[in-house]
């Protein structure tokens, strides 16, 4: 009976593989993007010292062929002067490149000898084409699933230097891969290797008929040069950073000696934090002492290595910190002055089609030591405006940038476009009258003033109509209540613009219930009050002529979503309020109407 050998806590031994194809089909088939294959014959190139390098995809007797050609140094020859494919077939990962690194020499990028083998996620059959010292070409075939390589002499009239790849039998799901997008891929994916080697590539589409040139990938947005100085000076970390206007395709992408290894770096969880997932940066890090993983050389292995790069980049993440909470700043105070000259044009233009005497702008006033808002026109007047002269005023706020200095070649009106009636819908009492006014524009909505000719009618209802040709007319309502409606037609040459207003003839008017005098009256600007859980959306603030906004309240949030989304919500609080102070006292039903009616006109012109 044989005893069997002792299986206690002293047994050791080495691991060792069982079957050696089944381990080097592992590794040919481990490389999950074929891209990445691409990349690395690139590469293998590179590292050969080529000064010129052509990717040709094309057919050749009903079969797709990929075609990666150099002028370099060739493969490494043996004693004889001849290419040693037999070493390169009979060395998987014992790379040489790996050897020479380790004896000093730099700007190799390979290092586990399994490159070649990411042919199988190609095509069928690879040959590696190159010539010798005596002249002779020589070349070996590889086919994928086998293990046998054969090398053969290539007959041919001149040797030619470099090495030639070629790669038949092109998989189904490769045949897609466009020339373009080859350009693209090696453009971002060895952009500081071909940035520093000075090689020139080119990608020939035969199948699509054109031909790329692969330039290093250029990131858009300003370089930050306020980072100079903040990697520690013993790093050999390289940052290239730009920031660019907020949006969710911007990344940093992790890189390792020049070829990139992560296209966000965000990917690893060390990083998946600010800035990195601001969406405000986007440029590359390159870390040359990164472990990658073997098997798809995509990624890093999370070492002591990672932890390094991690420790390196904490003094720039801070400073890059402080970078974009300025540039989100500038950005929240660009769009809360947009947001709100867009409310105060779109109020100015429901406020000139609704009855003057029924809606009165904010009142407002000039604190001592406080500065003066720049609102609109109205807020230069020292009294409340008339109700008959509203419309006039009106005028005057759509010029008064004109008149002050010498107006730009872009700020003349253009031809007619457009007209409308101010206001376009009123209620008089009987025997009352009303003024209008045609407001004639461009397409621009620029008030246009000259070569204009005016046409007043009714076109239904009662009541007679005073005009003069020009673009004021008076309507004087009849002895009964009714429904007019009126309409204007603004000529200039050829062109002829229309527009209609409706008056209401009532048989009493109920008072309008004011909120005082003030020194001059406007539209107010905004400000947010971060108050959650209260049910309060929005307040006047008289003392700092702001209409004060919970940004805190759900509805804010929602609106916030979505930037026209926001800007409507902030345009009905504007509404909401301007109704409040116009109708106090009013029953809640009519103060509702008055809601729907002044949103209604509002974000007609909202924009």
């Amino acid at each position: 009976m044989t005893k069997s050998k002792s299986t206690g806590p002293r047994s050791r031994g080495n691991l060792r593989i069982g079957d050696h194809w089944n381990a080097i089909t592992i590794i040919a088939l481990s490389q999950s993007n074929p891209l990445k294959a691409v990349a690395e014959l690139v590469e293998n190139s590179i590292d050969a010292r080529a000064k010129a390098i052509v990717i040709t995809r094309g057919k050749e007797k009903g079969r797709h062929y990929l075609r990666v050609k150099d002028d370099g140094e060739g493969v490494r020859k043996n004693a004889d002067g001849e290419p040693d494919f037999h070493y390169v077939a009979t060395h998987v990962c014992d790379s040489i490149k790996r050897h020479l690194k380790a004896q000093g020499a730099g700007g190799l990028q390979g290092e586990f000898g399994i490159g070649l083998l990411s042919f199988w996620t190609l095509g069928e059959d690879l040959l590696l084409t190159s010539a010798g010292d005596d002249g002779r070409t020589w070349q070996m075939h590889l086919k994928k699933g086998d293990q046998r390589y054969s090398i053969t002499q290539r007959p041919t009239l001149f040797a030619e230097a470099g090495t030639d790849v070629l790669i038949k039998g092109i998989l189904p799901g490769i045949k897609n891969f466009s020339g373009e997008k080859i350009q693209w891929y090696l453009a971002a994916e060895l952009r500081d290797r071909i940035r520093h080697s000075g090689v020139a590539i080119r990608v020939v589409d035969r199948t699509a008929r054109a031909e790329f040139k692969v330039e290093p990938r250029q990131f858009e947005g300003r370089l930050l040069h306020e980072l100079d100085g903040a990697l520690p000076p013993q790093s050999e970390v390289y940052a290239e950073l730009y920031l660019h206007a907020h949006s969710p395709a911007n990344a940093v992408s992790l890189y390792r000696s020049g070829t990139r290894v992560l296209g966000n770096l965000t990917e690893l969880d060390a990083f998946a934090r600010m800035p990195w997932t601001s969406g405000y940066v986007q440029g590359i890090i390159d870390a040359p002492y990164l472990n990658l993983t073997p098997g798809t050389r995509l990624g890093v292995i999370q070492d002591a290595t990672l932890a390094r790069l991690a420790d390196e980049l904490a003094p720039l993440e801070s400073r890059l910190a402080k970078i974009i909470e300025d540039q989100q700043r500038a950005e929240d105070e660009r769009a809360s002055r947009d947001v709100l000259r867009s409310v105060q044009g779109a109020l100015k233009e429901a406020l000139l089609a609704l009855p003057a005497e029924e809606y009165d702008w904010f009142d407002l006033h000039r604190g001592e030591g406080k500065r003066r808002p720049r609102t609109t026109a109205h807020a230069e007047s020292a009294e409340p405006l008339r109700a008959d002269d509203q419309a006039a005023a009106i005028a005057a706020a759509d010029n008064q940038e004109d008149s002050e200095g010498q107006r730009q070649f872009f700020e003349y009106a253009g031809p007619l476009f457009s007209v409308m009636i101010s206001p376009t819908s009123s209620v008089i009492e009987v025997g009352g009258s009303r003024v209008l006014r045609a407001i004639a524009r461009d397409r621009a909505r620029r008030s246009v003033e000259h070569d204009l000719a005016y046409t007043w009618a009714l076109l239904e209802g009662e009541g007679t109509l005073d005009h003069k040709g020009g673009e004021m007319a008076t309507y004087w309502a009849a002895a009964e209540p009714g429904l007019t409606r009126v309409e204007v037609t603004v000529t200039q040459g050829d062109v002829a613009c229309k527009a209609e207003a409706q008056i209401t003839v009532a048989a009493s008017l109920l008072p309008k219930a004011g909120s005082g005098n003030a020194s001059y009256q406007g539209l107010p600007g905004y400000t947010f009050h971060k108050a959650a859980g209260e049910l309060w959306r929005s307040r006047f603030d008289v003392e700092r002529n702001l209409v004060v906004i919970n940004n805190g309240h759900r509805d804010f949030v929602y609106a916030a979503r979505s930037k026209m989304l926001k800007l409507r919500y902030i345009c009905r609080l504007f509404a909401k309020e301007l109704v409040l102070k116009n109708f106090i006292g009013i029953p809640p039903d009519q103060l509702l109407e008055r809601l729907l009616e002044l949103t209604l006109y509002t974000e007609e012109n909202l924009r």
